[in-house]
């Protein structure tokens, strides 16, 4: 056994893949359903919105420019699905961060901070001036996420279904 080989080999850091973050392309759609599939697996009920083809079809087609991906040369890593609503008689441009997934082998490496702050970019240039995000109470992760990117006020949100 080479010591000075052996104290080489474990000294070096594993590179870090190069993540590009841009917009998504049509081509782009079934990856990101099939992370978003891998990855949102609700325990609790969301009677408003679900993660489907329709779900991912809707952002893209309403919205383009602001669902942005994550990808390394081999594929993509991660998404962000966003828009801008605009309501009458309101003097406020509302952008609403509705969907985020990392690979899992990529989260916490700063991915989705980086897809963020570039749909905030994107949505501020468009005239928004308050963002907008929600997650279930449960996911203790993405709260505190969302709170260091500088979100705030959380509101806890009661849904009442009935079966007929």
């Amino acid at each position: 056994i080479d010591i000075a080989q052996t104290f080489e080999k474990f000294g070096k850091k594993k590179k870090k893949a190069e993540i590009a973050i841009r917009e998504a392309r049509f081509e782009d759609l079934p990856a990101i359903l099939h992370l978003g599939e891998a990855l949102f697996t609700s325990k609790e009920p969301n009677l408003y919105r679900w993660w489907d083809e329709y779900e991912v079809m809707t952002f893209y087609q309403d919205d383009p420019e602001l669902c942005l991906v994550a990808e390394t040369k081999k594929h993509l890593v991660g998404f962000v699905l966003g828009m801008i609503i605009e309501k009458r008689r309101s003097a406020w441009t509302y952008g609403h961060i509705a969907w985020l997934g990392i690979e899992a082998s990529h989260q916490r490496h700063g991915i989705a901070k980086r897809l963020c702050l570039q749909l905030r970019e994107k949505m501020i240039a468009e005239g928004v001036r308050m963002l907008l995000m929600d997650t279930q109470s449960s996911n203790i992760a993405a709260l505190r996420f969302f709170e260091k990117l500088g979100f705030g006020k959380p509101q806890r949100h009661v849904y009442l279904s009935q079966t007929v």
